[in-house]
């Protein structure tokens, strides 16, 4: 098919493997998807629950910001309630991060710009040692050490790549290797640049991300185009596609990205067309309808939508199921690429959330009989 294509076309960069809590990053393992809660997290019922509906989507890894003291032991009360590692995203105040490692956190996300100096960094380091957590490097383009902006007057690639590798220095002067690192910047080109400078400067498994995208559309643009090129190189092992918009957006997004490079498949993979006057039924409802209707499976499987004969033919051959618009209200159904059996127009989402929950079952006993 044209995702396996796809896939053979991109040679993934190598680097080191890591861990964040059960979920391997780096090396042979696939890329993790990942989001972050916007609730208060001393909220814990709020908290819990955002975690759990970016579960039910698929979510990897969580993020939860730790900015005081009520957070870090808000922490200790989320972690044991939910099953997705939990990253906690730790700015200015290093003994935030040795309270998180205590309260369970798999990753400790510190910026160097704001964390402090090498001792505090230190301190941060044993902590994730004594408790089995790992770290991220996380350099942001707006908020560069202060050395680095005078030395470069602006924020740049190579200030970027400084800012990380002398971080990674220190880690690695600490006899500490267990982390990731990420550049991200809101500049596309920035980050891009930036992202290709540290991995032809280092092995870590890189964290990808446009940060401070944008809305869901703009930012699923942006975060696309930059992280699309990176992929496309074979570089990234985690993603989290920033967007101002509820977070489990993030991660349907995130997917959609590495689904498209057929890096990884999660859920089923529509193929449609934009419709035009050639159109036999209403393609853009049809499609709305559908995705809604299927958005609880998690199977792999590719099914295309098309609304005449033109495409409808071709695009079926390379998919699961394939429905194709035609004459007098009657339209083709084709399974495995060969036409199966014809369909009305009355029932046309109906029929094929059944064809496609009984081809998920049947995927998921031929993977339980392997």
């Amino acid at each position: 098919m044209d995702h396996a294509r796809a896939h053979r076309q991109i040679k993934r960069r190598t680097s080191r493997k890591i861990y964040v809590g059960s979920v391997a990053v780096g090396g042979d393992a696939p890329i993790a998807v990942q989001s972050m809660t916007n609730t208060l997290t001393s909220d814990v019922d709020a908290t819990v629950a955002q975690i759990k509906r970016l579960e039910g989507v698929g979510a990897d890894i969580v993020r939860v910001s730790c900015p005081d003291e009520a957070s870090t032991e808000a922490l200790a009360k989320i972690i044991p309630q939910v099953k997705v590692p939990i990253v906690a995203d730790i700015h200015f105040h290093y003994k935030r991060a040795i309270e998180a490692a205590k309260a369970g956190a798999a990753c400790l996300r510190i910026n160097p710009g704001n964390i402090g100096s090498s001792e505090r960094v230190k301190e941060v380091i044993q902590a994730a040692r004594d408790y089995n957590c790992s770290m991220r490097i996380g350099v942001n383009a707006g908020s560069l050490e202060k050395y680095l902006q005078e030395k470069y007057g602006e924020p740049c690639p190579e200030a970027m790549v400084e800012s990380a590798l002398s971080h990674a220095k220190i880690l690695e002067d600490n006899d500490f290797f267990n982390f990731k690192i990420s550049v991200k910047a809101s500049d596309v080109m920035l980050a891009v640049a930036a992202y290709r400078g540290l991995a032809r400067a280092c092995d870590y498994p890189l964290h990808l991300g446009i940060t401070e995208a944008g809305g869901l559309r703009t930012g699923t643009v942006k975060s696309s185009v930059g992280m699309g090129m990176l992929l496309m190189d074979g570089i990234g092992d985690t993603i989290r596609v920033s967007l101002s918009a509820e977070p489990e957006e993030e991660i349907k997004v995130g997917f959609d990205i590495l689904k498209s490079l057929g890096l990884r498949h999660r859920g089923v993979n529509v193929i449609s067309c934009p419709s035009c006057a050639r159109q036999q039924f209403n393609v853009i409802k049809t499609v709305e309808f559908l995705e809604e209707r299927i958005s609880h499976i998690t199977t792999p499987m590719t099914v295309s939508v098309i609304g005449c004969v033109v495409n409808g033919p071709g695009e079926a051959k390379s998919t699961d199921i394939g429905f194709t618009g035609g004459g007098n209200g009657t339209h083709q159904v084709y399974v495995a690429g060969i036409p199966h059996h014809r369909l009305q127009d009355d029932n046309i989402v109906d029929h094929l959330v059944e064809m496609i929950e009984k081809k998920a079952q049947e995927i998921e006993a031929e993977r339980l009989a392997i």
